[in-house]
């Protein structure tokens, strides 16, 4: 008998240890895989913030709040399956529908920067495509929540392909669902963690302002919060500048390593030769100068491409999608 239990208790160890093994393997390949993603996670923290400008001070949490159980919602009940399916019946899809988001980030970017340049055009291209009706604040946050769903969807889509990409070839297909989730979960926690919190910073700098202790720390809080109230509006501005920035770069640098998958790789070859010239011209920052202009180089591709779909999606695409929705009312 107590052989017995002790050769169970054996058998409980050795599983135990395979199973750490097992938990260790997925964080470090869901960590390296991720990690491939930044640029999306990184556009994704960025864009979401200007959703919720115009609204009340209370509403701004339970947006973001919204949003983020949507993001939840694609990436574990539409986009994991999605890509398991993929990855199992059809790998050959998974870099066209990279591209396909890759033309949408693009897209938007850069008719953000066409919205700046030309801001009159811009609005009546809009007023075509969205009613001009007015309408309440409920509705209006309704609009808005399901419009960053909908963007959330396509950055998502890009995570999730980019780190299914990512995984080693021969990982079984519960080891991808494993990954894919724990990648998904974290990206979306710390993605509206992230924006909950700079969307609340100017709140909690007006409370710190506010602060009636009269020693030195007292001061040190009301100065930083003065620092916060001052500052936040100019770092949202900024912010909003590089979401558009990373989208132009992060869907440029999609379409890039899309077409170079298909043997067409003379921009991403004429990209790393300036890069690589760059970086060697200042060899104390290399890394980060090769960095730099590689994103600039996969910033131009998005940027011609996205300014190529702006008078196909206005004088096509939203016309027909105005059409199918007259044809279902």
């Amino acid at each position: 008998m107590s052989v017995g239990l002790l050769a169970l208790l054996d058998d409980v160890a050795a599983l135990a240890r395979m199973a750490a093994t097992q938990l260790d393997d997925v964080a470090a390949q869901a960590t390296k895989a991720g990690a491939k993603a930044a640029g999306v996670v990184i556009d994704d923290a960025a864009v979401t913030p200007g959703y919720v400008v115009g609204f009340a001070a209370s509403r701004e949490v339970p947006i973001v709040a919204k949003i983020a159980l949507g993001s939840l919602r694609n990436k574990l009940i539409f986009l994991l399956p999605g890509a398991l399916v993929l990855s199992f019946f059809a790998p050959w899809a998974i870099t066209p529908l990279l591209m396909l988001g890759g033309f949408y980030l693009a897209y938007e970017g850069a008719e953000k920067v066409y919205e700046k340049l030309f801001p009159h055009k811009a609005h009546a291209h809009e007023e075509k495509v969205d009613s001009a009706a007015a309408v309440s604040l409920t509705v209006a946050e309704d609009r808005r929540v399901a419009s960053a769903i909908k963007t959330d969807f396509i950055l998502s889509a890009e995570i999730m392909a980019i780190t299914l990409a990512g995984l080693p070839e021969g990982s079984s297909l519960w080891m991808q669902a494993i990954i894919l989730a724990v990648v998904g979960i974290g990206v979306t926690v710390v993605v509206y963690g992230a924006v909950a919190l700079i969307v609340k910073a100017d709140d909690a700098g007006l409370a710190m302002s506010r602060n009636g202790t009269t020693n030195v720390f007292g001061s040190l809080v009301r100065g930083v919060g003065r620092g916060l109230v001052v500052g936040m509006p100019v770092f949202l501005k900024v912010l909003t500048v590089v979401g558009t920035a990373a989208m132009v770069w992060v869907g440029g640098g999609i379409l890039v390593h899309g077409l170079e998958h298909y043997g067409i790789d003379f921009l991403a070859h004429g990209i790393e030769v300036v890069a690589e010239a760059a970086a060697h011209a200042v060899p104390a920052a290399a890394g980060i100068v090769h960095w730099i202009v590689t994103a600039a180089g996969s910033g131009v591709v998005g940027l011609i491409a996205g300014g190529l779909l702006i008078p196909i999606v206005g004088g096509v695409l939203a016309p027909a999608w105005l059409w199918v929705n007259a044809q279902r009312a």
